[in-house]
């Protein structure tokens, strides 16, 4: 008996050490979960391009790094080891053989030109505007045809690891609601030109939808889509009326789109007409003094190019647009080191012929070495600014958008390295320069919401929306074919 009580006693002890330990065990795992703040994505990488730093020792770049994401916004930026130990999260992307980056940013485009890709190529600028694009936008462009083309755009954008773009196009309420359902960040401009386009009659009613269609937008202030004002051209949009538009955007506090200075013939038609080239021309009416995205920009001077130095006007170089219709060569080299914000942008399908991000880095990178005999001209670092952290300066959108660190909107992208035209990699930003394209995009990530994931796009049915497109495409084509 002695002996029996002996080993329950034993047994009682080590019951009761048992016991101990776990509510030990217990409590550090209770204390750990308190401590590690609950987050609702991690997303590793075996190389994260943050785009800050880029001239430091890693150029930026933090090996096997991860971010964490809280609320659409980035909490964390570091080595994955340091951010799995801080942080517990909801869901988590793996980086194994991946290159996690910032979103790109398509500084310039018109998005339901998807509709028009490929529909009249081999063009001057003009002939091409004013035979084929004007006509048939009369014709064709309404709330159905931009809802569909805009759709079609952002399904490529999303897959091409475009995080944000700025458009300037027709029924821009149209097109809010369809980036909206996409889930994409952009600038929406509200179209406006001196003579009858579609669902307008000329200027008066456009300045005035556009007034309207701005402080609607302001009202509901959308956490993804900011609304700006997007004056054609100045060789489409008279002094007075540029003018107007200048006052309209100072008084609601929002940026201004328009095309400048994009074409010897626009260059020549505004000294015509008021003794000037078109930098001076709008410097004069005072639209340097306010955010403005300048698409093109091809032919400044250099008393120009020192203007917009100075000014808050951001260039959009869109150099495959340019050369297709023999636009010219931008400046950019000499507009980068003068301090000009200068972004990159595709331009609309129907001048380009894809809204490819990739190919336009390459383009601007390949297109300023061979016109200025100087390889070294455009280093890949310099183009890769331009399509994010440069880009978003240009769109007076740097606080929020174009580098990955703490505070930043949460939207990057990951790329898979673990294929042939990307093997071996010796230079993480010469490889996405020279040699990543699209298709290398596996994951795109707006404002902390994952719009694809291991290459699937999954807040749109691919299939309808191409589908849908080919459906209008087909009544364009019967057009053409009266034509």
């Amino acid at each position: 008996m002695k002996i029996k009580a002996i080993v329950n006693s034993i047994a009682g002890i080590c019951a009761g050490v048992f016991m101990s330990s776990c509510l030990i065990a217990e409590e550090n795992s209770v204390t750990s979960r308190i401590e590690n703040p609950p987050v609702d994505l991690i997303v590793y990488g075996d190389y994260v391009l943050t785009m800050e730093n880029l001239d430091s020792a890693n150029n930026g770049i933090i090996e096997k790094g991860a971010i964490a994401v809280s609320g659409g916004k980035i909490v964390a930026v570091g080595p994955a080891s340091e951010i799995e130990i801080s942080y517990d999260a909801i869901k988590t992307i793996s980086g194994d053989g991946r290159i996690l980056m910032p979103g790109l940013i398509n500084g310039h485009t018109h998005s339901a030109m998807t509709l028009l890709r490929g529909f009249a190529d081999d063009l001057p600028l003009m002939e091409w505007l004013q035979t084929y694009i004007f006509p048939m936008e009369g014709r064709f462009v309404d709330k159905e045809f931009v809802e569909i083309g805009m759709r079609l755009a952002c399904l490529e954008m999303i897959k091409g690891g475009t995080t944000t773009f700025a458009d300037m196009y027709f029924y821009p309420k149209t097109a809010v609601d369809t980036v909206d359902e996409c889930g994409m960040r952009a600038i929406i401009g509200a179209p406006m030109i001196d003579f009858p386009s579609p669902g307008f009659g000329g200027w008066d009613d456009s300045m005035k939808a556009g007034v309207q269609f701005v402080q609607d937008m302001k009202a509901k202030a959308h956490p993804r889509i900011t609304p700006a004002f997007a004056p054609h051209a100045p060789y489409t949009v008279s002094p007075e009326h540029l003018a107007e538009v200048l006052k309209a955007a100072k008084d609601e506090g929002v940026p201004i789109l328009m095309h400048v200075a994009e074409s010897p013939t626009e260059v020549e038609d505004i000294k015509n007409r008021y003794g000037k080239r078109p930098v001076t021309h709008v410097a004069d009416i005072g639209m340097l003094d306010h955010p403005m995205a300048a698409a093109h920009v091809v032919h400044p001077d250099e008393d120009e190019i020192k203007m917009l130095a100075g000014s808050k006007i951001g260039a959009v170089h869109n150099p495959t647009s340019n050369m297709k219709l023999a636009s010219g060569v931008a400046p950019v080299p000499a507009m980068i080191e003068a301090g000009v914000k200068v972004g990159l942008g595709t331009d609309g399908a129907a001048s380009n012929n894809d809204l490819n991000m990739w190919e336009e880095m390459r383009m601007a990178a390949l297109l300023h070495k061979v016109t200025s005999g100087d390889p070294t001209a455009m280093p890949a670092g310099d183009v890769l600014r331009m399509a994010t952290s440069l880009g978003a300066a240009a769109l007076d959108m740097e606080d929020d958008i174009g580098t990955l660190a703490v505070g930043k909107r949460a939207d990057m992208i990951q790329l898979t390295v673990d294929r042939p035209h990307l093997t071996p990699l010796y230079n993480v930003i010469s490889h996405l320069v020279y040699a990543a394209n699209a298709a290398d995009v596996v994951t795109n990530i707006i404002e902390g919401k994952v719009l694809m994931e291991d290459g699937k796009v999954t807040i749109l049915d691919e299939a309808s929306v191409i589908e849908a497109a080919n459906k209008k495409a087909s009544e364009i084509k019967a057009a053409l074919a009266e034509r």
